[in-house]
């Protein structure tokens, strides 16, 4: 039985006026296609009342075992539930594939436009006025968002918040941060293996996601700065009774904007973009969120590209004094005042747009007014910042003609002008079985290239930028060195490494040509990033050059054949743009 309908209510239906709501299409009237929508949600003890007109939320939910991040949403869920009913709206719940970085394999980025594409047919094909997105772990937030983007109704995003801090031996540990700087300290003889183990146990103490400004902290910030998640969003941790609260505010609101008919095109606009990648510099986020913004920018139809994070975050100061890039973790930047903090003292020195909207009511500004903070070395003040400019850098050069990224904040000052030898690496398998050869030619001032890591070539642009350096150089004291390619690197991580070359080497970028002892500069004050190699030789090389055998079929073969380049975000070049929530058919 085909129960697609989208119709106005044809066949026994005597009310021929357009309904309402869109789920009225669904439920309203007395046809037999209303009938039968009725009659099948009543097995789950809905009365006639939910069916009378008033708003149906979808909850969208991607909570799952399988993402430790998101495996509490459960609770979370009940309390926008909660919020929903009271607000006289009807919840129903809904599933989105689960995206964990943590376990999925070979990259949760390979199913990010996957996930979207289901919850957009999701929210499009079924009964609902609005809807909430339960986001948490890394890509499960943009996934969600560029989903619900494309068909645009009422939105709005709750995150599920960080984890409890880490605590080893008395010291405050970050996931992510602490596992690479632990793992470089047991590959250099300065961590036993057993100490290495039982660091692994006190990490992850609770509920909730990365509590390092890796990308799930980043993105969660971002939603918030967007103005299409509620003020206070980014930085509650996940078991902090508040963020329950927070939750039922969110199921009142998202009944509110169903009456205001308030979209994510009314929210996400230039102005909203312009302050995300602002705050982003400002809080020292992953640059995940180039990526991630691109593509959501390009869902909406909103001009963004990479000259923009570069010009828009480049004299903004890191303010946010965590880890990756700083010393704290999400608790202290949440007892210091979260991110309200942040975006007043940025709107206070004139680089915030106070005016952009959001989903709370009215404009931005008013629900930053009174923000206060609390600890001034976790959110530092204008005149004191951790880096006095924090923006992702954009770089260019003949190595990189659509350029590539790197975090000004997280890397090492004395690398920021560089030139170095090129020690390439054609793929993450070629790395791993040559990094810890005592015999590899490598010294600090060489340059760590590696390739095939980009959206088509690993598929998926797997988060492998942040290479571990040479045992034998880590047992030196070396603690930093340029690393450079085409793939991204965890939020949690940290150094002078540039990422996200585009265009990537699988697609025949300059960056497949590089070979090792090419001189490579890295000039991050010019923003320049250039192979010294000439062109003739690179047209010799580029003869001789073929393009890596593409997956046999599956959503890897599709993925493909049709993602764009990270510098365009990374999405499938078919579900750029927004189709809206019309469903084609009609019921039978």
């Amino acid at each position: 039985m085909s129960n697609d309908s989208n119709s106005n209510n044809n066949g026994n239906d005597s009310h021929n006026k357009k309904p309402a709501r869109r789920s009225q299409h669904w439920f309203g009237g007395n046809s037999k296609d209303g009938f039968i929508h009725r009659s099948w949600m009543r097995n789950q003890g809905l009365g006639s009342e939910a069916f009378d007109g008033r708003p149906i939320i979808g909850i969208c939910n991607s909570g799952s075992d399988l993402v430790p991040c998101n495996a509490h949403f459960r609770g979370l869920v009940d309390k926008v539930r909660e919020g929903i009913l009271q607000a006289g709206g009807v919840p129903l719940e809904f599933p989105a594939m689960a995206l964990g970085e943590s376990n999925l394999r070979p990259t949760a980025m390979l199913f990010r436009n996957l996930a979207a594409m289901e919850v957009e047919e999701s929210i499009r094909a079924n009964p609902m006025d609005g809807v909430v997105l339960m986001v948490g772990c890394d890509k499960t937030t943009p996934a969600l968002l560029m989903g619900a983007a494309s068909v645009n109704l009422p939105t709005l995003v709750l995150s599920g918040g960080a984890m409890l801090n880490g605590r080893y031996r008395g010291q405050a540990i970050g996931s992510g941060t602490h596992v690479w700087k632990f793992s470089e300290a047991v590959r250099a003889g300065q961590m036993s293996e057993a100490q290495f183990r039982s660091a692994e146990a006190c990490m992850s103490r609770s509920a909730g996601h990365c509590m390092t400004m890796g990308t799930a902290s980043t993105m969660a910030c971002m939603v918030e700065a967007l103005g299409i998640a509620m003020p206070d969003n980014a930085a509650l941790p996940a078991v902090d009774a508040r963020r329950h609260e927070l939750a039922r505010q969110v199921g009142r609101r998202i009944v509110a904007l169903v009456q205001e008919n308030r979209r994510p095109s009314d929210i996400l606009t230039r102005e909203a973009f312009e302050n995300a990648i602002r705050v982003n510099a400002a809080i020292g986020g992953s640059t995940n969120a180039v990526i991630h913004l691109l593509a959501l920018a390009g869902r909406l139809g909103v001009p963004l590209n990479l000259d923009d994070w570069d010009r828009l975050g480049r004299d903004v100061p890191t303010l946010v004094d965590l880890l990756p890039a700083g010393r704290f973790l999400m608790e202290e930047f949440c007892y210091a005042g979260g991110l309200p903090v942040v975006m007043r003292r940025l709107a206070e020195a004139g680089l915030l747009h106070r005016e952009a909207p959001s989903v709370a009511g009215g404009a931005i500004g008013p629900h930053i007014e009174a923000a206060e903070c609390f600890d001034d070395e976790v959110i530092r003040p204008l005149e004191r910042p951790v880096v006095a400019q924090g923006g992702i850098a954009v770089l260019r050069g003949n190595l990189a003609p659509d350029g590539a990224v790197i975090k000004v904040s997280a890397a090492s000052p004395a690398l920021m002008q560089h030139t170095g030898r090129a020690v390439v690496f054609e793929t993450i398998e070629d790395y791993k079985a040559r990094i810890d050869d005592p015999a590899l030619d490598i010294d600090a001032s060489s340059i760590m290239v590696l390739k095939n890591c980009g959206p088509k070539g690993y598929p998926g642009m797997a988060e492998v930028g942040n290479m571990g350096l040479p045992p034998k150089l880590l047992a030196q004291g070396v603690s930093d060195m340029i690393r450079l390619s085409d793939a991204r690197m965890s939020g949690t991580a940290y150094g002078t490494v540039v990422l996200h070359v585009a265009p990537e080497a699988a697609a025949g970028g300059p960056l497949a040509l590089v070979q090792s002892g090419d001189l490579i500069t890295l000039d991050v004050a010019e923003r320049r990033l250039h192979l010294h190699v000439d062109e003739a030789t690179l047209a010799e090389r580029c003869k001789a050059w073929a393009p890596p055998p593409k997956p046999a079929s599956g959503w890897a073969r599709l993925y493909v054949d049709h993602v764009l380049q990270a510098d365009k975000g990374a999405d499938m070049d078919f579900l750029v743009g927004q189709r809206g929530d019309h469903v084609a058919r009609e019921s039978h």
